[in-house]
């Protein structure tokens, strides 16, 4: 098989670690379950040490790489092998055009993990499976079953639109040069079709669900600003609906939305995503809702949408969301940035300004 040129500066800012291990390429070809029509899109190639084996079982491999040395790499080690069926491209895996692919093969750098999930799952028409290298700990939060550690909105949001199955554990010796973290390949296969669901309703309930994943659901929806927000969300639909406010306070309308469904003592990482379904719809028929209807004129709250979606629908929350008991904000993750800040929302409920309980009780 031809080898890479000798010489080629790897750049850690650009997270280029390039896997050299036989026997994990090997694993993630048979993962990959590559046919003679597909065209295969590879992220990431590097010098094309996965390429070489995708070439000779694809139809087509589409290789986008942000280094443009490593673009001539991969096509200098193609046309010697003879392959004529590689279109090499320098891009950004975050702007550049997919266009129509059967498979996705990527090397993520973990700065970019969560925004090209978002990328790759919101991609149409639908793919029909990726396989993907990324840090062990982000891996593990996307593959995370309910009760977990590592169940997360990362976790449920990425399942609402994928089933996800381990591969493989990468060690560190498994790259050149070797990183720092262990690694993991997942696969990914997404729902064909699609789950119906407004996914702007979804992504409230879920923020104020997961804000202290270990609390009860009873406890997450006792604070003021949550009382405050789906108490607006509930006056404007009544008013936009031609129908008369119920008389009694929005906590007790919550608590027996919550007691409907059984969830009023259990925690947010116990539930699977077809509790969270029922959850939703219970509420959504008491006429509360976790976006302001007033904001979104011609779609109704409820209706299937993508709308509102973006790449923090995705966002690694990590263990942000552990209490540290009265009054503690809980553990921060890093990274979160201003980004973030700048593009809250009325249902983000990530703010720590109003974490107060309406009332004292504290229900671990």
């Amino acid at each position: 098989m031809t080898q890479p040129s000798a010489g080629l500066l790897l750049e850690k800012k650009k997270g280029q670690h390039l896997l050299k291990n036989p026997g994990i390429l090997d694993k993630i070809i048979q993962a990959g379950d590559i046919k003679s029509s597909d065209i295969v899109m590879e992220i990431g190639p590097g010098t094309g040490n996965l390429t070489v084996r995708l070439l000779p079982l694809a139809k087509r491999v589409v290789a986008i790489e942000v280094d443009p040395r490593m673009v001539a790499e991969v096509k200098k080690r193609a046309s010697g092998l003879g392959y004529s069926n590689l279109e090499a491209k320098e891009g950004d895996a975050l702007r550049t055009d997919f266009g129509r692919f059967d498979v996705c093969m990527a090397n993520l750098p973990y700065q970019i993990s969560s925004p090209f999930i978002f990328r790759l799952l919101a991609h149409r028409p639908l793919f029909r499976s990726a396989v993907l290298l990324c840090q062990r700990e982000f891996a593990e939060r996307l593959v995370a079953e309910v009760g977990s550690e590592f169940y997360s909105r990362l976790a449920i949001n990425t399942q609402l639109f994928c089933k996800v199955y381990r591969v493989c554990k990468v060690s560190a010796g498994s790259f050149t040069p070797p990183p720092q973290v262990e690694s993991m390949v997942v696969k990914l296969l997404p729902r064909n079709p699609p789950l119906q669901v407004d996914f702007r309703e979804w992504d409230g309930l879920i923020r104020i669900c997961f804000r202290r994943k270990r609390k009860t659901l009873q406890a997450s929806f006792k604070t003021k600003y949550v009382h405050s927000m789906l108490e607006s969300n509930y006056k404007t639909w009544c008013s936009l609906n031609n129908q008369i406010p119920q008389p009694r306070p929005i906590r007790e309308m919550i608590q027996e939305t919550l007691e409907e469904v059984g969830v009023t003592n259990k925690r947010a990482i116990m539930l699977d995503i077809d509790t969270y379904f029922q959850l939703l719809a219970a509420f959504n028929r008491r006429g509360i809702h976790f976006v302001n209807v007033a904001h979104t004129p011609g779609q109704a709250p409820g209706e299937p949408t993508y709308a509102g979606i973006d790449e923090y629908f995705f966002y690694d929350d990590g263990d942000m969301d552990e209490g540290t008991g009265k009054g503690g904000k809980g553990k921060k993750r890093k990274g979160k940035g201003k980004k973030r800040e700048q593009q809250a929302t009325p249902m983000d409920i990530d703010e720590d300004d109003d974490d107060e309980d309406e009332d004292s009780d504290e229900d671990e």
